[in-house]
């Protein structure tokens, strides 16, 4: 594998000396985990330490090896353990923006800016259309799921205010206050009826729903809510 100076960075290469494509992402791995690593003032040791108490232990002499250009390979559980450790999110590692001027994302392709791969990666490109849809979906059922915890909380505060209320005065605002919250549930639960509906019809796996929230899904198959146009979301 070659070996490269790792600060320098990649924008000093010659043309004829242009690594590997394997060993260019091996390559810019390396060079953020160790700059990542300085900068939390780790040493190698104790970037190993932390990759242990993570659950997947990486020696410091793999460590080394790798930020050194030494290590002929890095598996993607690595890449992932590493990134916990170093308080990053994995593809920060593979597309340093911010810290590394180009970035080659397939073989034989030329270099492009690192946000450009990072969008390709994150399906946030003109890739498949099904797979940002899905996405999309699971973005919005996501963000319903949080919403209707929310109001399901407040609802329930708000309610023992109505409970504890030593005037009519308090009594109609925290009435008021329980109207409002009930209102953000319904609009939660559309929500998350919406977005399920359409993680069923691209037969995508349905997310998870807490026991409070069952009535969000028909009660038999035969429901219409597919129906729903799409871009309710």
């Amino acid at each position: 594998m070659t070996q490269y100076d790792f600060d320098a960075g990649y924008e000093d290469e010659d043309e004829d000396d242009i690594p590997e494509w394997a060993d260019h992402v091996m390559a810019t791995v390396a060079a953020e985990v160790r700059r990542r690593r300085k900068e939390l003032r780790m040493s190698a040791q104790d970037l190993a330490d932390r990759c242990e108490e993570i659950g997947h232990p990486i020696p410091r002499n793999v460590i080394a090896n790798m930020e050194s250009g030494r290590r002929a390979n890095l598996p993607l559980v690595d890449v992932m353990v590493l990134a916990r450790a170093l308080r990053t999110n994995p593809i920060c590692l593979i597309y340093p923006i911010g810290y590394a001027a180009e970035v080659q994302r397939l073989p034989y392709e030329q270099r492009i800016a690192p946000w450009e791969a990072m969008v390709w990666f994150i399906a946030q490109d003109s890739g498949s259309l099904a797979d940002r849809d899905m996405l999309r979906y699971q973005r919005e059922h996501i963000e319903a799921l949080s919403e209707a915890r929310s109001a399901m909380a407040s609802e329930s505060y708000a309610q023992y205010a109505v409970e504890q209320a030593t005037s009519a005065t308090e009594r109609a605002e925290a009435l008021r206050d329980q109207a409002t919250c009930l209102e953000r549930i319904d609009k939660a639960k559309q929500r998350l009826r919406v977005a399920r509906s359409f993680i069923r019809r691209e037969r995508g796996l349905l997310p998870y729903l807490p026991p409070e929230l069952a009535d969000v899904d028909p009660p038999e198959p035969g429901s219409n809510t597919n129906t729903t146009k799409e871009n309710d979301l």
